[in-house]
Order: structure tokens, then sequence, then C-alpha cells
């Protein structure tokens, strides 16, 4: 008679398939929130490369160089893209590979704080060590300009090693989230403020 008692069998079932509907749930909310996390990301690299096209260079020593007298050039001829190889710089220094044409390693650690400070308005788990600005040459700018720095690099800001911590590990565990660049062109590249 009691193998025969149906009753209680829908709270017996019901128990047995509570658990992965929760954790669907909480998978749900997670690609949810990882979503808007990427989303948070990308949206502060693209301000940081704006702020960094737009405000002091980090590398100071990109800003002084008026590169005349490199692979010949004189006051007023257009600054090859070949130039300039590439200055990397992050938050501790600055480092130049391939053709440096006497930029130096000098760093601006008020720009780079300042563009730092910028991107966490946007997602404020950032730090300094998840940030690196890149300064390539572009084939703009002119030997000796005058009116502020010769060469237009192309400018990228990269943000890497940002972690991710779903609810459905429990708080065990974390996810590195990938990578975000944005490449823009340099523009006037003087000021501490950017729209």
């Amino acid at each position: 008679r009691l193998l025969a008692n149906i009753r209680g069998a829908g709270a017996a079932e019901f128990t047995m398939v509570l658990p992965l509907l929760v954790l669907l749930l909480f998978a749900i909310i997670d690609g949810g929130r990882f979503i808007w996390e990427y989303n948070r990301a990308e949206k502060a690299t693209q301000v940081g490369a704006r702020m960094a096209i737009v405000t002091d260079v980090v590398s100071t020593g990109l800003r002084d160089n008026d590169f005349i007298g490199v692979d010949g050039l004189t006051p007023g001829q257009t600054i090859p893209a070949s130039a300039l190889g590439s200055v990397v710089c992050n938050n501790s220094t600055c480092t130049c590979t391939g053709a440096c044409s006497g930029v130096t390693a000098a760093r601006n650690a008020t720009a780079f704080t300042n563009l730092v400070t910028r991107m966490q308005d946007f997602k404020p788990d950032i730090t300094p060590t998840n940030v690196e600005i890149v300064y390539r040459g572009s084939g703009l700018g002119y030997a000796g300009d005058p009116t502020g720095m010769a060469i237009s690099p192309l400018v990228t800001v990269r943000l890497t090693g940002l972690q991710f911590r779903p609810i459905t590990t429990l708080l065990f565990a974390t996810i590195t989230m990938p990578s975000f660049a944005t490449t823009l062109t340099a523009e006037d590249s003087v000021g501490i403020a950017s729209n």
C-alpha cells in the first residue's frame, strides 16, 4: 500500500529540479552581469583613448621631440610613420621599441593618473596596473612644428587583467575578462580635461 501511494511525488520531483532551476537562474543573471561589466570596460577604454589624445601625453619625450634631423627631416617636412616605433607607457615607465628617433622614456605621472581616474568614472575597479598606453607613428605631423607637439601619433589605450566574479561559483573563482583596446589619432595632446 505504501508503494502505491503517490501523494508527495510532486514535492519530491520539485526538490530534485529546484537546484537546477536556481543554477539556471543565477547563470542567466551572471550572463547579464558579464555583458554589463564587459560594456563598462569597453566604454572606459574608449573614454581613456579620447582622454589620451586630447590631454597631456604620458610620454614627455614624445612631446618634446621636434623630429628635425630624424631621417634627414628639415623643418616643415611631414614626419613619416616609420620615424616612430612603439612607445609603451604603463603605471611605472615608458619604453620605446623600434625607431625611437630621439624619443626619451620620460613619463608624465600626472597625465597617466588623470587618464586612469577618468577611466575609473566608468569602471571603478580599474587600477593603474590594468592600463597601458601605446604611441605609434602615423605619418601625421610636421618636423619642428612651433604650435605644439610635432608628431600626431596613433594612440592605443589597452585595458587588461580585469576580473569578473560570477555568482554561480559562490565567490570561489574569478574569470579573467578579455583585453580591451581603442586606437585614435592624437589631436592637440595638451591640457588636463576631456569631454
